[in-house]
């Protein structure tokens, strides 16, 4: 089983664009380490897509192709809306 380094997942969810920032370095800080191995997995994957998509799914202007990454997004975007 893959192990995560907390630390990797952090800065990977780091990506320079401070909505994306806003919603995944809290998400990676605060939630990362409680999510089941196979949500960690789909993030370190959804951490894999381009800026432009994460963006565009975030701020739900479209769906991602991969319907896998849907739950996911709905967890992040969910711990915003807790965080608020």
């Amino acid at each position: 089983m893959q192990e995560f380094n907390k630390h990797e997942i952090f800065w990977h969810s780091r990506r320079g664009m401070l909505e994306l920032d806003l919603l995944l370095v809290p998400f990676a800080r605060e939630v990362f380490e409680s999510l089941s191995h196979s949500d960690q997995m789909l993030y370190s994957e959804l951490l894999e897509e381009e800026d432009q998509d994460l963006f565009i799914w975030l701020m739900k202007r479209s769906v991602p192709k991969d319907p896998r990454f849907e739950p996911i997004i709905r967890q992040i975007l969910a711990h915003n809306s807790d965080a608020n």
